[in-house]
């Protein structure tokens, strides 16, 4: 895309240039030139090959759907190089006409596919300006001083990751990075912000993909029939159902922050006044769901053109909604300082809101810090009112519901801002870690330590000697023709799972699967713990080049697992044909002293045997195992902290007194050095530390120690020369 003066062209038909959901639609709203690429037109045609095109144009359609239609056939046409030159010029001089007049085209096609992907590609770009409402769910996080530590808590250690509720969480982080105004609500709307903005985020990313693909691929042979466009209506569906129930919940729950926002203002003359301009100008949550039914309805119908047309209505409403919610927030947060706004310095009026500055000097408190991301975006904000000269409410809210709006041209600067902050090195460093490692916080590594000293014990009672491997391996072994995407696993268990390597190839033979893709597809089917066997079989077919049939195969054989007794009996029967290969017979003899081994030690009943427990690393030959935690949640200690000595006041030398007198006696003990008592108590109770020592300057003056029963809550004055023992006394009961 380039630019000419204040005219913004787009080439298409070039080498190598491909059309994009964005210049569709730059081009479909008059906001771009169309420019044929003379190369495009310079390609010889050979006459008996070229067609007179149709074009399909229903009455429904609006002049921007119908544009945003003519310019896939028009790059379509140019990549199928099989019409005469006149007709993508004619096509080029209409669209680049301010009134469209489809006066001389063909509209007599029945092939409606072209308007689909037009249409498709008006809704994914709007979507994609939609990526503005993470920055106005943090503007409300701000705004109702939300808690917002579910942010910091989205990997659940388990090695279930939610790539984009992360992404969003992070971003998030970025944007509320030295803010004080949040961390002190549990606002439910804003605990889901990362998994309902995460979804969206997911299923545009997936669209815009599938869009930009269709939008630069050549006509299929026979197109013209009413059943390629039936075909493209029906995966057009498929996307953007997800899309359309995505834009639904984020609908829903920034509705939700919204009201929330209005609630908080604290003028009362400015939030009444406010409150009726809401209630006439957002959305309510029946305008939302009526809008997704109607598109459910249309889909129903298979009136898929009226289909995409309701989610392009939908994704309008929700545009709506957010920038409602970006304007609360923004008065909540910025109410304060109307003043500053106005022309009168002494005095602004807006409609019935008055803010009276006499007193100023006097009344004005500091302002509570905002986030690195927040105040930016806030201040952007103020900055264009201010230049707006906007002096009422009314034209305050309608100034900024302007600035949101995609078209405007100071939208993009302000997307830009956002993208710059959520992407700024200074920010974001944090060290790096390599793919398929992780950081463990201190409640995982409580876990992980405890699941090795179990492990260990087992190991030795049973005649185990320590060995310690280097950390890291010869790129070859971890690196080699197989292993790029392999992964090691082991973690506590009450119940093992077991496999054998040589079973595994056995059934990757019989399947089908080509010797030199064992490991490989081996590494995906380790997957099937965490994915479904759909997504595992999209990365064989797609990813590894794997027949849909022969994954099929390897989907029957992996969902076995049971008893291992039972179960190694069940796949020696002739159905399964393991006994036909030499592979499998070799793994069926080892595994079966194995299992009649764990009968007779009386342990067979915490044993699974699972064909789809599966290794990638040549160095697993044999048997594989992996062990499993079943047991019931427990709450966790970080630490092992017995006792917090809580200093009050700035007292260190006393409690490095008290502190070396505990530990000299073995006694595990931390102390906290703050004024207030109910800091201490926080960081007691947080840590689950079940005792707490109180020395202030009234103690110390009187030779005495407050002892807390933090679990019991009860407390007991001691005196400090004989704090050791009853310390001593209370921990040994």
């Amino acid at each position: 895309m380039t630019e000419r003066g204040e005219t913004t062209v787009i080439n298409i038909g070039g080498k190598g240039s491909s059309l994009t959901p964005a210049a569709v639609y730059a081009i479909s709203t008059g906001q771009a030139q169309v420019r044929l690429d003379s190369s495009a037109l310079d390609r010889p045609t050979s006459k008996s090959n070229q067609i007179t095109p149709r074009f399909h144009i229903p009455k429904t359609l609006s002049s921007e759907e119908t544009r945003a239609s003519l310019i896939v056939s028009l790059n379509k046409l140019l990549l199928s190089n099989s019409v005469p030159k006149n007709i993508p010029i004619q096509l080029s001089e209409k669209l680049n006409s301010p009134i469209l007049d489809i006066e001389g085209l063909d509209t007599t096609g029945d092939d409606f596919s072209d308007v689909l992907w037009g249409i498709g590609a008006i809704l994914v770009n709007k979507c994609m300006a939609l990526s503005i409402a993470e920055a106005v769910a943090a503007l409300s996080c701000e705004a109702l001083k939300a808690d917002v530590s579910a942010f910091a808590s989205m990997d659940s250690g388990d090695g279930f990751v939610n790539k984009d509720a992360n992404g969003v969480a992070g971003d998030l982080k970025i944007m509320l990075t030295g803010s004080n105004l949040v961390g002190k609500v549990d606002v439910e709307a804003v605990n889901v912000i990362p998994r309902i903005n995460g979804k969206f985020r997911e299923v545009v990313k997936s669209v815009y993909s599938i869009m930009r693909v269709e939008l630069n691929s050549a006509p299929k042979s026979g197109k013209g029939s009413v059943g390629e466009g039936g075909a493209i209506g029906m995966t057009m569906r498929a996307t953007l159902l997800p899309l359309a129930v995505a834009l639904l919940d984020l609908g829903k729950n920034s509705l939700c922050r919204a009201k929330l926002n209005m609630e908080s203002i604290v003028v009362e003359s400015l939030k009444n006044e406010l409150l009726g301009m809401f209630a006439k100008g957002c959305p309510d949550e029946e305008s939302v769901k009526n809008a997704y039914k109607l598109s459910i309805e249309a889909d129903f119908n298979e009136d898929y053109v009226k289909f995409e047309q309701q989610v392009n209505v939908l994704c309008g409403i929700v545009r709506n909604v957010v920038n409602w919610e970006a304007v609360t927030a923004f008065f909540v947060l910025e109410g304060g300082e109307l003043s500053e706004l106005g022309k009168d310095s002494s005095q602004v009026n807006e409609g019935d809101v008055k803010v009276d500055n006499k007193n100023d000097k006097k009344k004005k408190k500091k302002k509570v810090a905002m986030g690195r991301g927040t105040s930016v975006i806030t201040q952007f904000m103020k900055d264009i009112l201010v230049s707006k000269g906007a002096d009422s409410l009314e034209k305050w809210v309608e100034s900024l519901l302007s600035l949101l709006n995609p078209d405007n041209q100071y939208f993009t600067t302000l997307l830009d801002r956002v993208k710059e902050i959520v992407e700024c090195n200074e920010v974001r460093r944090l060290p790096k870690i390599p793919k398929g490692t992780r950081d463990f916080a201190k409640e995982q590594m409580t876990i992980r330590e405890k699941a090795f000293s179990i492990i260990t014990k087992v190991f030795k009672k049973h005649g185990g000697t320590s060995l310690d491997t280097p950390v890291f391996e010869l790129r070859e072994t971890l690196m080699g023709k197989y292993g790029e995407d392999s992964k090691l696993i082991y973690d506590l268990a009450d119940q093992i799972k077991f496999n054998h390597r040589m079973l595994l190839d056995g059934m990757l033979e019989i399947c089908g699967v080509p010797p030199e893709k064992f490991r490989t597809i081996s590494s995906s089917i380790d997957k099937l713990d965490k994915q479904d066997f759909n997504q595992v079989k999209k990365e064989m077919v797609e990813e590894k080049g794997l027949s849909a049939e022969v994954a099929d195969k390897i989907g029957l054989y992996v969902k076995e697992r049971g008893h291992p007794l039972e179960l190694l009996s069940k796949l020696k029967q002739d159905s399964y044909k393991f006994l036909e290969n030499e592979a499998s017979k070799k793994a069926f003899e080892e595994l079966e002293i194995l299992f009649e081994c764990l009968d007779k030690a009386k342990c067979i009943d915490r044993v699974v045997f699972d064909l789809s427990l599966a290794r990638g690393l040549d160095y697993y030959t044999g048997v594989i195992y992996e062990a499993v935690f079943k047991g019931a949640t427990q709450t966790i200690r970080a630490t092992e902290t017995e006792v917090l000595v809580a200093i009050l006041g700035d007292k260190t030398p006393a409690a490095a007194e008290l502190c070396q007198e505990l530990w000299a006696s073995n006694l595990k003990v931390e102390f906290s050095v703050h004024k207030s008592i109910m800091k201490h108590i926080e960081l007691a109770i947080n840590s689950k530390i079940p005792w707490m020592l109180v020395l202030g300057e009234q103690e110390l003056n009187q030779g005495i120690v407050k002892l807390k029963d933090l679990e019991n809550k009860e407390e007991v004055v001691v005196q400090r020369v004989n704090i050791l023992e009853e310390l001593k006394t209370r921990l040994n009961k």
